[in-house]
């Protein structure tokens, strides 16, 4: 079974860089992200196309390749937990979350008992063929799965102090998209109340041992980020990345007459 590189760098402080996907369905697209130098990737299933089968394929290469597969369910519900991690997922993003009593009960479907009430159905496929004990897998599953809480609303920001004590969150991923339409500065990444709310987030993680995070959209907000002490840190996508470098490429060429 497969270690949680992330989920180990985070609790030592050190920045893992990711990004997300949720467009393109090809496995190749983890290889990629690997060589180029990611730590981890979300496979967003809140707002991509992706099916469980796409999930399923993704998250066995990613593991085979060294990135760390990590699941953005589509909402807060047992089954989509449950079965992305039973896809291979080694972290699970909870998207909108504002009552901590719904994420402590989300927290729970992640850990197989006693730490939680996450249901066995692992086969040898899941464990890499190991002939290991169910106690063995239980434990190894338990410390490896990786609890990423996102942050997106003022109702959220205002209540993070209590969302964040409910015990197991490994890591915040602010969504910074959501956040800035909540604050009534939509797509005004750098404002100052948006600086100002990620901030008081990042700051109530470090008080508690969680690792702060955010998504980026471009390089110089990744930077920006990294340089206030975001360690949990996601840039652009798979059509973003494509995309930009496309516009590059041909404005560096030329159009054709």
């Amino acid at each position: 079974m497969r270690t949680n590189l992330v989920k180990q760098a985070l609790k030592q402080g050190k920045l893992q860089l990711g990004t997300g996907f949720g467009q393109f369905r090809s496995p190749e697209i983890p290889k990629l992200l690997a060589a180029a130098g990611f730590q981890w990737a979300f496979l967003d299933t809140e707002h991509g196309g992706f099916d469980l089968e796409t999930v399923q394929d993704i998250c066995r290469v990613s593991a085979m390749v060294g990135l760390c597969p990590i699941v953005r369910v589509a909402d807060l519900q047992y089954s989509l937990v449950a079965r992305a991690l039973d896809c291979g997922a080694q972290g699970i993003i909870f998207p909108r979350v504002e009552q901590p009593e719904l994420l402590a009960r989300a927290i729970s479907w992640i850990k197989f008992p006693p730490a939680g009430v996450r249901g066995y159905g692992l086969t040898a496929v899941q464990v890499d063929y190991e002939p290991l004990k169910f106690s063995e897998i239980i434990e190894h599953m338990n410390v490896n799965s990786m609890v990423v809480l996102q942050i997106e609303t003022r109702r959220a920001l205002e209540a993070r102090d209590e969302l964040l004590s409910i015990p197991g969150i490994d890591a915040v991923m602010i969504g910074p998209a959501d956040l800035s339409i909540s604050l009534g500065v939509p797509g005004d990444f750098q404002n100052p109340k948006m600086v100002e709310a990620m901030e008081q987030v990042r700051d109530s993680c470090l008080k508690r041992g969680i690792a702060p995070g955010t998504q980026t959209r471009s390089a110089s907000l990744a930077k920006f980020w990294k340089s206030r002490g975001m360690i949990f840190l996601g840039c652009s996508n798979d059509t973003g990345m494509l995309y930009e470098r496309a516009v590059d490429l041909v404005k560096e060429i030329g159009k054709p007459d």
